[in-house]
Formats: C-alpha cells, structure tokens, sequence
C-alpha cells in the first residue's frame, strides 16, 4: 500500500503498556507470593485482605502502570489526552493512516446520502482492555464495542494474520476496515436491529444472522477499499488478493478445521472462506453501499 504520505487520524488512543483495571498476573502473581507471609498473623490477614481488595477493584500497587481509561493522569497530577502513537512507530502510523482514510470514505458517503458521519475511536492495546463491552484479552481479536463506539486492536494480531498465510499490509488494512464497517452498521441502525433479532431467535437463525451482519461489514470493507484506490491511489499491485486471501484466512471453516474440528455451518458466526472473500470483492467491484444487502442475500439462499 502507499500510505506513508497519508493523513494521520487523531482518533488513536494509544493504551498499550497499560494494564486493564483488575487484570493481568502481574498483580495477582505478586499478591499470591505474599500470602504465605500474611497469613502467618492475624494482622497479616488483614493486610492481605486489604491488598487483594486493592487489587480486585482495580488498584494499580502491584501494576506500575495506570489503568485503562480514558483519560490519563501526568506527572503534573492533571488529565491528559491518551496518547498518540510515536513517530517512529510505524505499524501504529499505518493504522493511523488507515483510519484516516475510513474517515473519508464513509465521512463522504454518509455526506452524499444526506447523513453524517461520526468517526470512531481507535484504541490500541496488548494483553488486555477494559471496554463498554467489558473486559477482554488480545486472545479475542480486533473487535468493534457499540456501546462506547471504539475499534479495539491489538498489534499482535498482525502476526496472527501471518500464521494464518494472509501477511501483507493490506491484509491488516482489510481488519481494519472490516471493524469500521461494523461502526457504519451501528450509524446505520443496522446492529440494533439484528440483535434485537438475534434475542428473539433460536441458537442457529441466530448464527446465522451474526454472519450476515459480519459479511455485510466485509463488504464495507471492500467499498472503503474502492475508493481508497480510486480518490487516492493507496493499493499497489496484489493489495486486493491480500485483502482477499486475509477474508478466507477467517472463515469460520477455515479456522474450524486449523483447530482440529469438522466443519459445522450452523456454528459459524463470521461465514465461510468463500462468503468472506465474495463479499470483500463485492464492496471492491462496485463501490455501492447498495450492494452489501447480505440479508436479503443470504436469506434468499436459505442461509
């Protein structure tokens, strides 16, 4: 991709090297090589209790770092805006750029449909992050929380790709993009009304509308894709069969069979490897939000 001249995207935060309140074992390791000591008195007790009531509630005695918030406190003991990624950081600048360039896209999509846009937030992280939707692990993935609007990455993800034969710097621009789509679906309206679908549904509809919903934000991601390459030239030569190899790299299936399992469709929840790649390429070839109906699509096929 040529991205380096691209504009940067002020809606990173930067939390990696934080710890998430009540997680990691670094506290927790250290709270347990105590308790041999403590629990020798009866003051030692209470001293234990205290710690691991610090500890549960998010204290950061045990941690050095601060908790994963919003805001961050300095030296001078005021807030200050979470950090941005470093110069010389050149993954966490190509995600800045790649955002940037969503931005754009849907700011000028949604501008044409007589609407606006409101941009996400980007939050990097590693290990673990406490969201809107909770507490999670990088063990998750990227994911988009809807309650707090934030696109949640981990840059260790990038290496997950690798392992799962989708390398490439578009390849994480399409997971990039993919989660965008989903906040594009929350504008819209569209998550709302499949989760309220999906709690009035059986296990397996339910499934299956969780892979509409995830196809439909491939093919977003295939629309941002068009006009990143057509307004702004940023796709070199087999960026698209990265983005392509990465959507089938994440198929249900696929994965299904890497963990030793058989393939099962009414458990998928994101959609085959052939699904995921077609309508990457349809959000691509066309450039029409129109076209990214997976609903009356997929329904129609009885799937």
């Amino acid at each position: 991709m040529r991205w380096q001249k691209g504009r940067r995207s002020s809606n990173v935060e930067d939390r990696r090297g934080e710890r998430a309140p009540g997680g990691g074992m670094g506290g927790l390791g250290n709270l347990l090589a105590l308790a041999p000591f403590l629990l020798r008195s009866k003051k030692g007790w209470l001293i234990l209790l205290a710690l691991a009531a610090v500890y549960y509630f998010g204290g950061h005695l045990f941690s050095g770092s601060p908790g994963s918030q919003s805001t961050q406190v300095g030296p001078d003991g005021q807030p200050h805006a979470p950090a941005q990624p470093g110069a010389d950081d050149e993954v966490a600048q190509f995600v800045s750029v790649v955002l940037a360039d969503t931005e754009d896209t849907w700011g000028k999509l949604f501008q044409q449909a007589g609407s606006q846009y409101s941009t996400p937030k980007l939050v990097l992280y590693n290990e673990a992050v406490r969201s809107a939707c909770g507490l999670s692990s990088a063990a998750v993935g990227p994911f988009y929380c809807p309650g707090d609007q934030k696109v949640y990455l981990d840059l260790s993800f990038l290496n997950e790709l690798k392992k799962l034969g989708a390398p490439g710097d578009f390849a994480f621009a399409y997971v990039i993009a993919h989660e965008v789509g989903h906040h594009v679906q929350n504008q819209m309206g569209t998550s709302a009304k499949v989760q309220q679908a999906r709690m009035q549904s059986d296990k397996v509809t339910a499934n299956r509308l969780s892979v509409m919903l995830e196809l439909q934000a491939d093919c977003f991601a295939g629309v941002w894709a068009y006009y990143a390459h057509r307004d702004r030239q940023m796709l070199e030569p087999g960026d698209i069969e990265e983005g392509l190899r990465a959507a089938a790299a994440v198929g249900d299936d696929h994965l299904q069979r890497r963990s030793g399992h058989a393939v099962s469709p009414d458990a998928f929840t994101h959609g085959s490897a052939e699904q995921r790649a077609y309508w990457f390429r349809q959000g691509f070839t066309s450039g029409d939000v129109n076209k990214c109906n997976t609903f009356a699509a997929l329904a129609g096929q009885g799937q």
